[in-house]
C-alpha cells in the first residue's frame, strides 16, 4: 500500500479492511516520513505496533 491511499483511508467514515501479514488491523496514524504506519489489531485496541505502509494490504 501507499502513503496516499492510507491518507485516504484514514480520513474515510467507511470500515475498510486493511491487512498485516494476514491479520486484520485498524490504522491508527502514519510517522511524519510517512513509511510507518502505526496499527492495532481489530478487536484488540491496547496492543500497537509501528509496521511498514508496504506491508499492508487492502483487502
Amino acid at each position: 500500500m501507499d502513503v496516499k491511499r492510507v491518507k485516504q483511508i484514514l480520513s474515510s467514515p467507511d470500515d475498510i479492511e486493511v491487512k498485516y501479514h494476514g491479520q486484520s488491523v485498524w490504522i491508527d496514524k502514519i510517522d511524519e516520513v510517512g513509511t510507518l504506519a502505526t496499527v492495532h489489531l481489530k478487536g484488540q485496541l491496547e496492543e500497537r505496533s509501528q509496521v511498514a505502509i508496504a506491508d499492508l494490504v487492502e483487502e
